[in-house]
């Protein structure tokens, strides 16, 4: 994914300024972009962990990396 597709769009950053100043919207619209580049480098150096502890179930958290993994930014 490339750095476009992590920023917000222009009406969404015109709404910004428009609700909470231009500075202000600036601001957020940047700290927004920095944290979705943060999450797809995080992403792309994910390791998945394979418990080696014979009889426990690894799937009681199977639900939240699925949720994570379908999010797109």
């Amino acid at each position: 994914m490339s750095n476009n597709n992590l920023g917000l769009s222009y009406s969404a950053r015109k709404a910004l300024a428009v609700h909470v100043g231009e500075s202000a919207g600036n601001e957020i619209a940047n700290l927004i972009q920095r944290m979705a580049a943060q999450i797809e480098e995080l992403k792309r150096s994910k390791v998945n962990v394979i418990p080696i502890v014979p009889g426990v179930k690894g799937q009681s958290q199977d639900h939240v990396a699925a949720a994570i993994e379908s999010e797109v930014f």
